[in-house]
């Protein structure tokens, strides 16, 4: 009686096959892993904007975003670790635009802050060779847009 040797076929040449059920199983988990992960890692800084009835504009990844909260802190980009304060912002933002073509930049600032501050931060924009300074705003357009892509449970 001849034993079975599961790892060679009949001609006695060895098998080689890739199990594909656990490499499935790890790519799932893995999947759902970046699934629930994603939502958390999209982090800003929480600024109320003041609501307008204006029509929006467009603000792709590449734009410069300066953000203004309510403590008068300015971030480059809503990255929380860099704040900047009036005088500071002005010699970052020469360093950023010396060697860019479009001197384009948005400005983000909370409906609670002064409004003379946020004339302040745009003159050291100015100052720092940004020849355009846009403003984003909060429309109440924007949360039925945002109710309505919710989930209804």
């Amino acid at each position: 009686m001849r034993t079975h040797n599961h790892n060679r076929n009949d001609n006695g040449t060895t098998l080689s096959e890739i199990n594909m059920i656990p490499l499935i199983d790890i790519m799932l988990v893995l999947l759902i892993i970046f699934m629930v992960t994603a939502p958390m890692l999209q982090e800003g800084i929480s600024i109320d904007l003041p609501e307008v009835s204006a029509g929006s504009v467009d603000v792709s990844e590449k734009d410069f975003i300066l953000s203004v909260d309510t403590n008068g802190q300015i971030y480059i980009n809503d990255q929380k670790d860099n704040k900047f304060s009036v005088l500071s912002i002005e010699e970052k933002l020469k360093s950023v635009f010396s060697n860019r073509p479009d001197k384009v930049l948005y400005l983000r600032a909370d409906k609670e802050i002064n409004y003379g501050y946020v004339v302040e931060v745009m003159a050291a924009c100015r100052r720092s060779g940004v020849e355009k300074i846009g403003m984003i705003t909060h429309s109440p357009e924007d949360d039925e847009i945002a109710n309505n892509k919710q989930p209804r449970n």
